[in-house]
């Protein structure tokens, strides 16, 4: 197996996507660093805490993970947990251009770091942490779209699900 990883993101919420990355990246890695970003551009619906939290109870059953979270430029925060990958997930061909862009200007800042890509499993093709909001604002049931430690925080949020 390969050295350690970082899988970055917002992870607001982590979704049943992310958890598809996360599961199969710790199969082809010693060791996953997902690391959520503050990132200052987005008004996020959980705290950093509260992602930090469902991330965690969301991995509980993958050893070889580590929940961590980082502030600045994803290369220096690699660097600095000694990792030689990154690893993206993929959806669809929207996604692709986006982080090749990202993916180049991190091999510029430091070629020795690689950019591994995913493609997300179909059944999550659709699925954002953006969606899935979307769909418990309006009580909507969501268990099918996230970790099931991720249902409650979304119910304290916005509220049981039409039906419950």
């Amino acid at each position: 197996m390969a050295e350690t990883a970082v899988y970055p993101g917002s992870f607001d919420p982590v979704t049943n996507g992310h958890l598809d990355i996360i599961e199969r990246s710790a199969k082809v890695f010693n060791k996953v660093v997902v690391a959520v970003l503050h990132n200052r551009n987005k008004e996020p619906l959980f705290s950093v805490d509260e992602r930090l939290t469902m991330l965690r109870e969301s991995v509980e059953n993958i050893p070889n993970v580590e929940i961590d979270s980082f502030n600045g430029l994803l290369i220096d925060y690699v660097r600095q947990k000694q990792a030689k990958t990154i690893i993206r997930g993929l959806r669809a061909v929207s996604d692709f251009e986006y982080e090749l862009q990202a993916a180049s200007i991190n091999r510029k800042l430091d070629p020795e770091i690689e950019t591994f890509f995913m493609m997300t499993n179909n059944q999550y093709s659709y699925l954002s942490s953006s969606i899935v909001k979307e769909v418990a604002k309006y009580e909507a049931d969501v268990k099918e779209l996230v970790p099931t430690p991720v249902t409650a925080y979304l119910y304290e949020k916005y509220g049981p699900f039409s039906g419950e």
